[in-house]
């Protein structure tokens, strides 16, 4: 029996885990008639194994827009790199700055790994980097001060990936591919504006931020998005003074309230809208 993860089994900046519940009941209430779901921004397949795991009988389209896969692949080599730097840092202790000539060490390990071929620095960073921080190469991580903060257990995506179509293509010609097709619903989390976007070219700029908006015409979609990117009220100050159209018009908005610490928070929103049938409660 394939296991239902509540978060991705590797570390990923903005997973989806907290929608788990009401991302699921949605799909299963409002998109019934929907056989396939295409998840444009794929990011950690969160959102396309709660699918998956939702609908069994549908097909889901999971767009590998971040290399995840290949991530995935290198579990074996990320638990082996762990086992020896728990060995390293044995008497190094936890939360601590990692100092000489223990750090010589650990980047010894991962050197070693590195000459042989593809390492998952993004997951080793959790393991040897201040919460928060990580690092994409060794000469990246070899700026970073260490610290010891270990996994002590290895990590597992058994059946993750189990039924999901796998895709690696621009989210635009994934779109174009699908978006005439009935029984349709587009699962749609881009990046964050002014963030680094690796496949594509750049940051993530207002314009493409914008561009996404066109795959809400006419279609079945989730759209998520946070109060800080403002892109509800612009579409919707636009709509008013220009009668350009809202596309989250209709649109059932549910929303949750992100903590960055005791006293600081942000709200993460989901938007999704069934173009037969509108469900128009807390509409946008």
């Amino acid at each position: 029996m394939a296991k239902n993860f509540i978060q991705a089994p590797l570390p990923f900046m903005g997973q989806k885990r907290r929608w788990n519940a009401e991302f699921k009941t949605a799909i299963l209430e409002h998109f019934a008639d929907c056989h396939t779901f295409v998840d444009l921004f794929g990011g950690s397949g969160l959102l396309s194994h709660f699918a998956k795991a939702a609908r069994p009988d549908a097909q889901v389209i999971y767009n590998d827009f971040d290399g995840y896969t290949n991530r995935l692949a290198s579990i074996p080599t990320t638990n082996a790199i762990l086992a020896e730097l728990r060995e390293v840092l044995k008497n190094v202790p936890e939360l601590k700055r990692i100092d000489e000539p223990y750090r010589s060490m650990v980047f010894d390990v991962i050197r070693k790994y590195d000459r042989r071929g593809y390492v998952d620095y993004i997951t080793l960073s959790a393991s040897i980097l201040f919460s928060g921080k990580y690092a994409t190469t060794l000469e990246e991580l070899q700026k970073h001060t260490l610290y010891n903060t270990p996994r002590q257990s290895d990590y597992d995506a058994e059946s993750y990936l189990d039924g999901l179509t796998i895709v690696h293509e621009d989210y635009r010609l994934l779109f174009n591919r699908y978006h005439l097709q009935p029984g349709v619903c587009f699962l749609i989390d881009p990046p964050y504006l002014s963030t680094q976007a690796t496949t594509y070219s750049g940051y993530w700029k207002l314009r493409d931020y914008l561009d996404v908006l066109h795959t809400l015409k006419d279609t079945n979609y989730f759209y998520f998005t946070s109060e800080k990117s403002s892109i509800i009220e612009l579409c919707d100050w636009l709509d008013r003074e220009y009668q350009t159209g809202n596309p989250f018009r209709g649109a059932t908005r549910v929303t949750q309230t992100t903590h960055l610490n005791y006293n600081a928070g942000y709200l993460d929103i989901m938007l999704y809208k069934h173009i037969n049938k509108p469900d128009r409660r807390n509409a946008a």
